[in-house]
């Protein structure tokens, strides 16, 4: 049995794609797995209720071994608190490994991958343990993307570190074939990159006895935003599209629902252009966000006109096509290409405010049994291309064989 250590400033309770299911899906595939995270504090930056930051508390959850460091806790829009926050890991996590973790045949990266992964690759000089990188956000790319980060220097400095972590780790996961193409174009070797497409919580929502909390029943449609509310996701242009829409058809409803650095800011701008079709709705936990999914008419999801976000899949894409419903796809590239190939919506420019609402416009023309038909494509497309069995198939298989190739 392979004996691995999952390395994770973002775990269960906060909202995360690979979590504790996650975790227990590789050890029901015979995968030994124990966590190393941070105290839950994301999105908010305030430690959650029940915790208290402390240096170092082990804890177990559904039978998953976890170990919590201590973290500055910050996830706002100043840069300062945010590389804090994210070095603070590196420093907490190099102890733990150095010094405190149990040997294992693999360490398993995923988040922040840089900061994480030069803890994972420094262990690695002493205990010669491999590590597998799990990539969600290609850094510096990301970074400069979303604003979080315009030093020069400092782009210079996370471009070298990103080269010095795929140089010095085993293997790359990466959950785009956008992705794979840019490390290809940094100079990564074919054979070290393996595409495993991201998967959605499978867990079907509970019957509502009613429509979710915030929902109003006289809405001729409603067309949902779900999830983080920041700088990369560029939400203004979609309240400047609601204001296009609200004249043509205001029978029609937008919902946000989550939260973020940007959301005060949107609610403001909101209020400026008198949207009457606008609600914003709080953070809910992911199980409570499948309600919601669901209880929709059309899924949305839009993101900053960024070349980076051509490559990227954002995580709720895959939720959205298994909650079977209609997706409008402001993200140019490989996002865009799943929702065309799977028939599951229609593809708008991002930051466009008069192309996003023609795509609205366009969904709600649509009668009930297209709409219908959409989903049911999505839903199809998710099962049998982009499920958690397949994807969780493919990491094991992955861990196995360089855990092997360690032990030899």
């Amino acid at each position: 049995m392979s004996r691995i250590l999952f390395l994770s400033q973002l775990f269960d309770p906060e909202p995360t794609a690979k979590g504790l299911s996650f975790i227990q899906g590789l050890i029901e595939r015979g995968i030994d797995a124990e966590v190393v995270t941070g105290f839950p504090n994301y999105p908010g930056g305030k430690v959650y209720p029940g915790y208290r930051m402390r240096w170092c508390q082990s804890e177990t959850m559904e039978g998953v071994k976890i170990t919590r460091l201590a973290t500055y806790p910050s996830h706002d829009a100043s840069a300062v608190k945010r590389i804090s926050c994210y070095l603070s890991f590196y420093a907490t996590s190099l102890l733990h490994l150095l010094f405190r973790a149990r040997r294992n045949d693999l360490i398993y990266v995923y988040y922040p991958s840089l900061t994480a992964g030069l803890a994972a690759i420094s262990a690695k000089l002493f205990r010669r343990t491999p590590v597998v990188l799990d990539i969600q956000d290609l850094w510096p790319d990301s970074l400069g993307a979303s604003g979080m980060m315009t030093n020069r220097f400092l782009l210079a400095v996370v471009h070298f570190s990103c080269g010095l972590l795929y140089r010095n780790c085993n293997h790359i996961i990466v959950q785009s074939p956008g992705f794979r193409r840019l490390l290809l174009a940094r100079g990564v070797p074919t054979d070290k990159i393996t595409v495993i497409y991201n998967w959605a919580d499978e867990i079907p929502p509970p019957e509502p006895a009613a429509l979710p909390a915030g929902f109003q029943a006289t809405d001729e449609l409603r067309f949902l935003f779900a999830g983080n509310m920041g700088a990369a996701q560029g939400l203004a242009a979609l309240l400047d599209a609601a204001l296009l829409v609200q004249t043509a058809r205001p029978d029609l409803a937008f919902y946000f629902l989550g939260s973020g650095a940007e959301r005060g800011a949107l609610e403001d701008h909101a209020a400026r252009l008198r949207l009457h079709n606008v609600r914003f709705l709080p953070r809910v936990s992911m199980p409570e966000a499948r309600a919601y999914l669901a209880a929709a008419d059309c899924l949305i999801v839009h993101l900053k006109d960024q070349p980076l976000f051509q490559v990227t899949i954002p995580s709720k894409t895959q939720a959205y096509l298994l909650a079977g419903r209609p997706i409008l796809m402001a993200v140019p590239g490989d996002a865009a290409d799943l929702v065309k190939s799977a028939g599951a919506g229609l593809v708008a420019m991002p930051e466009q405010p008069a192309d996003l609402a023609a795509k609205v416009l366009a969904l709600a023309a649509l009668t009930p049994e297209a709409r219908a038909a959409m989903g049911a494509r999505g839903r199809s497309f998710y099962l049998t291309r982009l499920s958690a069995r397949q994807g969780l198939d493919a990491t094991a298989t992955l861990i196995r064989q360089h855990a092997r190739a360690a032990q030899k």
